[in-house]
């Protein structure tokens, strides 16, 4: 590093991480370099993600997206598209999120399933989201919102490999939630996103307006938002602004009975119809 300051040429060191996302060797190695960029994509999808860490000279916590072909890496220029292109639309547990990735923004959509479960510790399982934050998504629907889902199975999915680290997605993951335990498609159209509180409430995001052009460049037609005060719009969105919890229940035609009657039902039809052999 001494030898490429004083002769003027660019150095790349090229290493690997731990099991825990941190450089492997000695931390010292981090605060010598002037940028850090890790090289990020599962082994069964075509895309890699290139994320930059650290930057002395510019902004962190951007992204570049490629897509490995065989003539090697070749830029994503748009980046959405590519996440959104095999969405299926009428499919219950289904969301897309309107997220920031630096000063980016992406679209992806947030996939759950809600099924019965046979165990006495009901599953959660995610992929591409922190646990935590889905625990504490659950406890708030079931608290605040009157949503049973202590006793199911739960999985969550970011659809294509990616990982969120936005508090914004909590509204998506929320709905996508809603979705699947009722069995009710969210609308094809729509894109979701906001930070839920401990009460119940869905607090402000940053870079709306980013966020709407970009869901607008794409064909999205409704987003549903947390309330603001400076009236950001994009296009012709129709923009549902709710600050509670229990509005999106109102917003997806969520029935506060139908959740106990399919319970009920999935009960009686696991439970064996037996005959009276003398009748």
């Amino acid at each position: 590093i001494r030898l490429a300051k004083r002769q003027g040429f660019t150095l790349l060191l090229v290493g690997h991480v731990t099991k825990e996302g941190a450089i492997a060797g000695p931390r010292v190695l981090e605060h010598m370099v002037d940028t850090v960029l890790y090289f990020e994509g599962e082994r069964g999808h075509q895309f890699r993600l290139l994320r930059g860490i650290k930057n002395r000279y510019g902004a962190t916590d951007e992204i570049g997206v490629f897509e490995m072909t065989d003539r090697g890496l070749q830029e994503v220029a748009n980046p959405s598209a590519l996440f959104l292109a095999e969405r299926r639309g009428n499919v219950s547990g289904a969301v897309v999120f309107a997220g920031i990735e630096g000063t980016r923004p992406l679209l992806v959509e947030i996939q759950a399933l809600v099924a019965p479960s046979s165990l006495a510790t009901p599953r959660r399982a995610v992929i591409g989201w922190d646990s935590g934050r889905l625990a504490m998504v659950l406890a708030v629907l079931e608290t605040r919102c009157g949503v049973a889902l202590a006793g199911r199975d739960v999985y969550l999915n970011v659809a294509g490999g990616l990982k969120i680290n936005e508090p914004a997605a909590d509204l998506a993951v929320a709905a996508a939630l809603l979705s699947a335990a009722s069995d009710i498609p969210a609308p094809k159209d729509a894109v979701v996103f906001g930070e839920i509180g401990l009460s119940g409430e869905i607090r402000g995001v940053s870079q709306t307006a980013l966020r709407l052009k970009e869901a607008a460049k794409l064909g999205f037609n409704q987003a549903v938002k947390p309330p603001s005060a400076k009236g950001e719009r994009a296009g012709n969105i129709s923009l549902t602004e709710i600050s509670h919890l229990r509005e999106l229940l109102t917003v997806l035609g969520w029935e506060p009975g139908r959740q106990n009657n399919d319970q009920n039902s999935e009960k009686n039809s696991a439970t064996p119809q037996t005959e009276d052999a003398y009748s």
